[in-house]
């Protein structure tokens, strides 16, 4: 054998096993959380990590920690391996990787996972602007609030898979915080039920409690038309009783009844039939000005409750004073701090002018009684 024969063949040898593992890297493995990675206080949560058949060892390794946060050993058939947190804390929420050893050495780090953990401080509120009823393929604006200046709001769509909506907190003039969502347009295809967070920007993986969840309601998609009165009357006085009846010929089992500018969720009340047609009565007592304003109503069917019917024709309630006034909006701007203060200033000057009056006229009658008894002591004395 030729002296550059045997090189080639001792060349071929040594570089034989470098080119097969460069040539098959391992899959970076895949990490995920189990029921999801947002987690309220306290609750159980597994972390996996699913890599390669050949896997000897998982690793699992968190943001910030200099040291492994865990290692386990595969489970059958080794593709994957369990972390489990038996009860979740702020210790535990961050950002983490895994990987895995083979017999070629350590894989690639997985995409990194987000677990954050909810509860921590007082939830926010969440409402719909301008109402949380909304005409099918339309468009509106969710508010989440909050009386304390956190720096982020989060807004998570129920059923939904991809990333949370997040933004920014703007400070109110009356000192609260908001920010404002747009959503739409909705469509009926799927429910639209939300909740949102808020978080301080140096812990971004620890959450509030979530709000009450708010539904929008399309509105549009049931056929049946619905009517909305008011017993006795649309106008009443202030203090009185009114009860607002929604009705429809058509079956409904719940009826909704909705105040323009609003955004509370809608009253329910299920339907009752009587007199050939489906009814519900909404008492309002006793009525205050709070009261008055521009209702609707809807009606709904348990197959599908999150659809609606088309609106009721608009239904303006009145109040009116304890002076039977009229309960219509007045021409002029309404008051204000200031102006009932100016009111009081100008008051308080007739009272005092007043009181100064009184005073002058008291002094001469004083002056008149002493000069009247001097007199006939200057007589006597001549």
């Amino acid at each position: 054998m030729t002296p550059a024969l045997t090189a080639l063949l001792c060349l071929g040898l040594s570089l034989g096993p470098r080119t097969r593992v460069q040539a098959g890297p391992f899959p970076k493995p895949t990490l995920w959380a189990e029921p999801g990675s947002v987690i309220s206080w306290g609750s159980p949560v597994t972390i996996w990590c699913q890599g390669s058949l050949e896997a000897q060892e998982y690793q699992l390794d968190k943001e910030g920690s200099p040291e492994p946060w865990d290692r386990n050993n595969p489970l059958e058939p080794k593709n994957k391996a369990r972390f489990s947190i038996p009860s979740m804390t702020q210790h535990h929420a961050g950002r983490y990787r895994c990987h895995y050893y083979s017999s070629a050495g350590w894989s690639e780090p997985s995409d990194p996972l987000e677990l954050v953990m909810t509860g921590f401080y007082n939830k926010p509120t969440l409402s719909a602007l301008p109402s949380p009823v909304v005409a099918s393929g339309g468009n509106m604006t969710l508010r989440c609030g909050s009386q304390k200046g956190y720096h982020h709001f989060v807004l998570m769509k129920e059923g939904e898979h991809q990333l949370p909506r997040t933004l920014d907190s703007q400070q109110l003039h009356s000192g609260g915080f908001q920010a404002l969502f747009p959503v739409g347009p909705v469509t009926p295809s799927h429910r639209w039920r939300f909740t949102c967070y808020y978080y301080y920007t140096n812990t971004p993986w620890v959450w509030s409690h979530p709000s009450d969840p708010l539904e929008i309601l399309p509105s549009g998609q049931i056929y049946d038309t619905v009517s909305l009165s008011a017993q006795p009357g649309p106008t009443v006085a202030s203090g009185e009783n009114v009860t607002l009846l929604c009705q429809s010929r058509g079956y409904f089992d719940t009826f909704l009844l909705t105040k323009e500018g609003a955004a509370h969720p809608p009253l329910r009340l299920r339907s009752m039939y009587g007199a050939h047609k489906y009814q519900a009565e909404f008492p309002m007592s006793p009525v205050t000005s709070a009261h008055a304003g521009t209702y609707r109503c809807y009606g709904s069917r348990s197959s599908n409750p999150h659809l609606l019917s088309h609106p009721s024709e608009p239904l303006e309630l009145m109040v009116s004073g304890p002076s039977g006034g009229s309960s219509l909006p007045p021409t002029g701007p309404p008051s204000t701090p200031a102006s009932h203060a100016k009111d009081y200033t100008v008051e308080n000057l007739i009272r005092m002018g007043m009181a100064g009056l009184v005073l002058v006229f008291l002094g001469i009658l004083l002056f008149e009684a002493q000069h009247s008894q001097r007199n006939p002591q200057d007589a006597a004395g001549r």
